[in-house]
């Protein structure tokens, strides 16, 4: 996914040398896979510290040399499969991104979906770009309904283009510890060849935080492309099963699957054999050290897993490869 993301970022018209932000787990493998056929920077966060101190650095390398370019901010775990769609929007926010505007994508709905966050739609300001009235939290199931019937509210796509400066300006002003803190971690960093080791002790030491939050929510000049790009966050085992190939039945069976009777599901065995009869729109992911069954109407909800996890302090809250990401 971060080569694709890579590529379509590249065919856009005007791209330059890309800047990827990861963590010393990833960027092997990413600078492998990349082949070092293209001019790329690599940051390395040795910890992480969310969205906006990511893009803050990148945007202090970005203007390392003194110029000030556009950044096209794009998460590696998106879906685009409609690339013209991509790319036109991405021009119709340029243009007010170069003149200070900080520039977000609206998805529009096509369900009441209650895993992403939502946009409130302004008056335009350009064709095809509106000013953005506010943001909105992952709804319940009602007000998700209601966002969609009211034809104003856009899904919150998280990706984002505006100036390196105005960025920079407006971090300083909502956040200015995050600004000061990317900054000092930015300019204490080890370089080799295309690699910026980000300085562990600093960095380590910066308030994590969303551009939404530290930024997006409070800068009086932000706008939102309203586009249909065949957009997927695979954020979810829901919108993983919604872009993948299923069976004749809607299933997605990975390992050592028997089903019967089983429609519109996504199993996932890990070292044994897993059996399910007569059952519809699950999700089960089996791992070494633990299992998952959820509705997958309910595929979000995970997160209040995550946070039991977090708050028993349970060992399988850790990160471990498995063969399903």
């Amino acid at each position: 996914m971060i080569r694709a993301t890579f590529e379509r970022a590249q065919r856009i018209d005007g791209a330059t040398s890309p800047i990827i932000v990861t963590n010393e787990d990833h960027v092997d493998a990413i600078d492998a896979d990349l082949d070092r056929r293209h001019d790329v920077t690599l940051i390395i966060e040795p910890v992480g510290r969310n969205t906006a101190p990511a893009v803050a650095v990148a945007a202090y390398e970005a203007m390392r040399g003194g110029s000030d370019p556009l950044l096209l901010v794009l998460p590696s775990d998106h879906v685009i499969t409609d690339e013209l769609a991509f790319s036109a929007a991405v021009s119709a926010a340029a243009a007010q991104a170069a003149e200070g505007y900080l520039a977000t994508f609206g998805i529009n709905p096509d369900k009441a979906e209650t895993g992403y966050g939502y946009i409130s739609v302004g008056d335009a300001i350009a064709p095809s770009v509106h000013r953005v009235v506010e943001f909105r939290e992952k709804p319940d199931a009602q007000t998700a309904a209601q966002y969609l019937a009211s034809g104003t509210y856009l899904w919150n796509s998280g990706m984002f283009l505006f100036k390196a400066s105005t960025f920079l300006n407006e971090l300083h002003e909502f956040a200015s510890d995050i600004a000061d803190g990317a900054e000092h971690a930015w300019n204490k960093a080890s370089r080799e060849r295309n690699r910026v080791v980000l300085n562990h002790r600093i960095f380590s030491t910066v308030r994590g935080e969303s551009i939404d939050y530290a930024v997006m929510e409070k800068t009086a000049n932000a706008a939102v492309v309203p586009t249909d790009p065949g957009w997927s966050d695979v954020g979810s085992w829901a919108s993983l099963w919604e872009i993948a190939d299923k069976d004749e039945h809607g299933n997605i069976l990975v390992g050592d699957v028997i089903d019967v009777d089983v429609s519109g599901s996504y199993i996932a065995a890990g070292d044994r054999l897993i059996a399910i009869v007569g059952v519809e729109d699950i999700i089960v992911v089996d791992t070494p050290d633990a299992l998952l069954v959820i509705s997958r109407d309910r595929a979000q909800d995970v997160k209040q897993i995550v946070d039991r996890l977090d708050a028993d302090n349970r060992p399988e809250l850790e990160a471990r490869p498995s063969e399903h990401g």
